[in-house]
This record gives structure tokens, sequence and C-alpha cells, in this order.
């Protein structure tokens, strides 16, 4: 059988590990593998090019998408669900492989019940999509939050000052919250919980009062004010709808150097948590998750999604994994809570 791939929305490391398992278990069974370029613009514009082994040599620790990608939405076009259908029949493909977040295989689902074969495979450095306990590209985002934290540390101690460390994380604060316990943050901000800026000066005050004249705060830049919204830059949505986030960070500073008189300062990790060489969990997850995708191809087990479970990699409904976004509950900001008290 031939099988397309693509990857779409925000890279992320591990990209390359999918692909790569996806060319090589498909030559184990004989099957050819189309790479399509730059997300679901690919396949609309019929942009795409064979994979062999010699393509996907070497890319295994290399971050970023050899497929590169896009935020392209198939929907946002009359005709987009068509060109696809023709952009799969000009390379006689039985189906395709769709790696990606919530909007790239939001996407795929809504193909999959227009009648076009897919199965997807969940990215996203945020871990926030439903059907699945993780998704690789967290690991790595979460490692690089951790060192910048370790950075930070010494150089506010040095200073006597307090630290904003803003990450990434629109609708769920899995990054804030896990490298800010490994970081060991005196205050972690989430977009699952408004913050009250009253009690963030006052417990930042009892820390300098109980002599630790310095403090890390760490905030998804989804976070949000009691009462208040999200900030966000510039003007204008993406083809999702999405604004672009940021810019807490600064209001943060801002409001709490005024209300306490401690010296504040912010650093936006921004794309850097996207970059650079996976670990070796997410190597190791996103190989799994690209052998059972292209293994649930060749049996024709259209309209699932690979993921992980339990430590155990299965197949699940794409229509589930799009369902709704996975977040924080009460019981994953317990431990957090207990430590900040």
């Amino acid at each position: 059988m031939r099988v397309g791939v693509l990857t779409g929305g925000g890279d992320c490391p591990g990209l390359n590990g999918v692909i790569r398992a996806v060319v090589r278990r498909a030559v184990s069974y004989g099957d050819g593998v189309i790479g399509f370029r730059d997300g679901w613009r690919g396949p609309i514009e019929n942009d795409a090019h064979p994979l062999t082994l010699d393509d996907v040599r070497g890319i295994l620790p290399r971050g970023g998408t050899i497929l590169g990608s896009s935020r392209t939405n198939p929907f946002k076009r009359d005709d987009g669900v068509e060109r696809i259908r023709s952009g799969l029949a000009a390379h006689s493909l039985d189906g395709l492989i769709a790696i990606g977040g919530e909007d790239t295989l939001g996407a795929a689902a809504k193909l999959n019940e227009a009648g076009v074969n897919v199965i997807g495979v969940p990215k996203t450095i945020d871990n926030d999509l439903g059907g699945t306990d993780m998704t690789f590209g967290f690991d790595t985002a979460v490692q690089t939050a951790t060192e910048a934290i370790d950075r930070l540390h010494t150089t506010a101690e040095s200073h006597k000052r307090i630290l904003i460390l803003e990450v990434m994380g629109r609708h769920a604060g899995w990054i804030a919250l896990y490298s800010g316990i490994a970081g060991g943050a005196d205050v972690i901000l989430v977009p699952e919980r408004p913050f009250d800026l009253d009690d963030i000066c006052a417990r930042l005050e009892r820390r300098f009062a109980l002599g630790r004249h310095f403090a890390i705060v760490v905030v998804a830049e989804g976070a949000k004010p009691k009462g208040g919204d999200v900030a966000a830059l510039g003007g204008g949505v993406d083809e999702f709808g999405h604004a672009r986030l940021g810019g807490v960070g600064q209001r943060l500073e801002s409001e709490i150097q005024a209300r306490t008189g401690y010296e504040t300062r912010t650093t936006v990790l921004g794309h850097i948590q996207r970059g650079g060489t996976p670990t070796a969990f997410d190597r190791v997850l996103a190989t799994r998750l690209g052998v059972a995708a292209m293994e649930a191809a060749h049996e024709g087990r259209w309209g699932m999604m690979s993921s992980l479970r339990a430590t155990r990699i299965e197949m699940v409904p794409l229509s589930e994994a799009v369902a709704g976004l996975r977040t924080l509950s009460d019981e994953d900001l317990h431990v957090a809570d207990s430590l900040l008290a």
C-alpha cells in the first residue's frame, strides 16, 4: 500500500522521530510513503515527494521537521476537502498519517468523517490533547524550561530580585506546572486557575520577610488575573482562530514591582521551548507512536490515533482525541499547592 504523512501546526522535538518510524515500519511491510510539505498545504497544493530510508537516516536526534509545517486550515477553503482528495489520488495513496495537535487533528477528524482515510499521531509541547496520557515534545519543553529556571535562580539570588519566567501554554498549564515544580519555583500560574495579584504579592512579601531575598515566578502565557483576560500580542488571528498570546510576564513584572517595591524582571522563553534536540523519552515515545500509526494504516484502521495509555501504546478514535482539551485538574495542581503553601 501507499501512505502519505504530514506534520502540521507548531513544530516540536520528536516530529522527525515519528516520520522516521513511519518510513522504517512501512519499508518492513514493503509499503511506500509520500511526504507532504508544510502541513495541510501539502495535499491541498499537491506538494509532496517520496520518503525513503535515505531520507530519514540520521534525523532521530534532530528537532523540527524535515517535512516543514504550517497552520493551514483546509476547512477555510471551499474546495479544501476535494483538493486533499485529489492530492492523495495523484499519488495513489490509500490514506494519510497526520502528525499534529488539536487543530491539525481536528481537521483530520473532520476529513475522516468526510470519507478521507486518516490516522492521527498526537503532537504538542503543551500536552493538552485528549485521548493520550502524554504527547511527545512535552518532556523536552519541560526540560528546557527547568534548565532556564535553574539558571534564573543564581542571578535572582545574586541581585535579590524577583524573576518571572513566561512559558508556553495557551489553555493548559502543564509546562508551567511541571517545570515550576522541577525548578523549585515560588509561584506557579496556570490558565486553569485565574490568579489574584494581591495573593501573589503577599506570598512574595512573606518569603522576603523570612530572609529569602529573591523569588522565581513561573507563568503560562495563557494565565490571566481573576476578572481579567489573557494578554495577546499584536492583532488578528491565525486560520484556526487563535490570537498570538504573550505579555503576561511583563504585566506581572510591573504590577509586582509597583506593589511590593522589589526589583522584578521577566524572561520570555518563547520558541526556545519548541526547538533543539528531543530528550531520550521523546525520541522513544515518538518512535512508538509512529510505528503504531503505520501498523494501523497497514491494517486499514482509519479514523484512529496512536496514544500513550499507562505506558502502553493503544489506538483510540480520532473523535475522542479532539473532543476536548486535556487541562490540569485540582488533583494535578495538588502537589504544587502543597509545596507553595
